[in-house]
């Protein structure tokens, strides 16, 4: 006797929706982010809450789900290395295909129902990632760091570097007529 693993939470069981064009079924939920959803600089923290809210309705050729995602953003400023916080709410659209209505040539260009399931991670990742900034900013206006020492301009916005060339330091040391 084999054990199927647990299916995941953003899969929604449609046993109950059948296949008549026009039954819906809400399904909204509350499910822990999983690893990697971000890039490199921004990203939902793993485990953190991810509010769903969907609409899964039945068409001709498949099970059409509409919906939004909410999330809370982590991550850092590309500018002052500041960590930041934010939060987006992304709409998304996209329609399940019944294995009878898939062509077999078109395979990894349609999603398709399985088991009489959806499963929603791979439609969430894609929204949630490519609407992430891949610059972000703690501010528009913020000023970085220093490119000699590292300051935070930010918490010093006087700071300054005496840049000397190197051909004329020579001539510092060099007084005037005035001067002596």
């Amino acid at each position: 006797m084999s054990v199927l693993p647990a299916p995941s939470a953003f899969v929604i069981d449609l046993l109950d929706l059948g296949r008549r064009a026009g039954s819906m079924v809400q399904a909204d939920r509350t499910i822990p982010a999983p690893e990697d959803l971000g890039i490199a600089v921004i990203g939902v923290p793993q485990e953190s809450d991810l509010d769903l809210i969907v609409k899964v309705e039945a068409v001709e050729q498949g099970v059409l789900v509409t919906g939004s995602v909410h999330a809370d953003l982590v991550g850092e400023c590309v500018r002052c290395l500041d960590e930041l916080t934010d939060e987006v709410s992304l709409p998304f659209q996209e329609l399940f295909f019944y294995a009878d209505q898939v062509l077999e040539g078109d395979d990894e260009e349609f999603l398709r129902l399985e088991d009489d399931r959806v499963d929603l991670e791979p439609v969430v990742r894609d929204v949630i990632v490519t609407a992430l900034p891949l610059r972000p900013l703690c501010r528009e206006d913020c000023p970085g760091l220093c490119s000699e020492c590292g300051a935070r301009l930010a918490d010093d916005p006087t700071h300054d570097h005496q840049i000397i060339d190197a051909r004329w330091a020579a001539l510092l040391n060099v007084q005037t007529q005035d001067e002596q």
